[in-house]
């Protein structure tokens, strides 16, 4: 099993398109700047898209699902049965992201890669069957090197042909997994990055960040070898959507980043691949309190800052129409010339 694919060639986007698009923005009926990021997001979109006006037509959302063994150390205010019950709520359309989808009408794929529940049979669910959920990394490695050659393949099968590709995660614990990614990719402590995740309270925030330093301290030094790092300290879910990440990279497909273990995903495949980061777009900064640490490592402004900090691929599914709003205005508007009307420069 090889890995090789990681470091094929990320695509260049098109600077023709963007040059293109910015002398539209100026012939557009506004002060120059006046629609504010709006723009620049147009002008962006335009690179990425290979187009003068920009489209985003066909959307995919994929949400990737495994449990974490670190779970049993009480880092959830949830117990981990929730994981397969919540793929399931995906595929009948009762979560978040389901409703979202269907509102943006954008194709929804639901792949668990490894839960302690039952999923097989469920119709609108591909399994995988990785593992019941990786190992508890405060003892051992999370993941076999099979293990997560597999998982970051299906984040790379899961890229189709779209216009923009949004990735979505659950599973309970993996505020904890993605919290101690962080902590070993930035060098920063568990108190300053861990957070309540699905609720924890006061004393479960302590207990994680003591779990997450009992990680840190059995793990040698690794920051240097980020799928070391992912294989020890990540999830089936996390390695998915950093395969993903990467391959929409390599095929030309922007992402639209969701929260904070979306982003821990998309510091990983930037440290793999760190010219991926044109293609990637972040949709909010959630409540998370290292989500802010993970942005700004990665200079990186999201669109929202609704405090969110569902998962799923939500925050991103809601910030959506703001780049469908930026391509809408960019492509319908009227020119001075068209509309008859005076510029600055008449």
């Amino acid at each position: 099993m090889t890995l090789a694919w990681i470091d094929h060639a990320i695509r260049q986007p098109d600077t023709a398109s963007m040059e293109a698009a910015t002398e539209r923005q100026a012939m557009l009926t506004k002060p120059p700047g006046a629609l504010g990021r709006l723009e620049a997001l147009a002008v962006r979109l335009a690179g990425l898209l290979g187009t003068e006006r920009p489209d985003i037509a066909k959307m995919a959302i994929c949400v990737f699902a495994g449990d974490h063994g670190v779970a049993a150390r009480g880092v959830s205010a949830f117990p981990q049965a929730v994981t397969a019950e919540m793929v399931k709520n995906f595929a009948r359309g009762g979560a978040a992201i389901s409703v979202l989808a269907a509102l943006h009408g954008a194709r929804l794929e639901i792949v668990n890669l490894g839960t302690l529940g039952d999923t097989s049979g469920v119709p609108g669910v591909r399994n995988l069957d990785l593992g019941k959920g990786t190992r508890d990394f405060t003892a051992e490695p999370a993941m076999t090197a099979g293990q997560l050659a597999l998982a970051l393949e299906a984040g790379r099968d899961a890229v189709g042909n779209v216009d923009l590709f949004i990735g979505g995660e659950m599973g309970i614990g993996n505020t904890t997994s993605a919290t101690a990614l962080a902590c070993a990719l930035l060098n920063l402590p568990a108190s300053v990055l861990a957070g309540p995740g699905t609720g924890l309270d006061g004393d479960g925030v302590v207990r994680k960040i003591q779990v997450i330093r009992q990680a840190l301290d059995f793990h040698p030094q690794v920051a240097d070898e980020p799928l070391e790092v992912l294989r020890r300290l990540g999830g089936f879910e996390i390695a998915a959507l950093v395969g993903a990440y990467i391959h929409c990279g390599q095929r030309g497909v922007p992402v639209l980043v969701d929260g904070f273990i979306s982003t821990v995903a998309a510091l990983l495949a930037t440290r793999l691949q760190p010219v991926l980061a044109d293609w990637l777009l972040y949709a909010h900064r959630s409540a998370e309190p290292g989500h802010r640490r993970v942005l700004d490592a990665l200079q990186a402004e999201p669109l929202l800052d609704l405090d969110m900090r569902l998962g799923e691929g939500s925050g991103a599914a809601v910030a959506l129409p703001i780049l469908q709003q930026a391509c809408a205005l960019h492509n319908g508007m009227a020119t001075f010339a068209e509309a008859a009307v005076s510029s600055v420069s008449e």
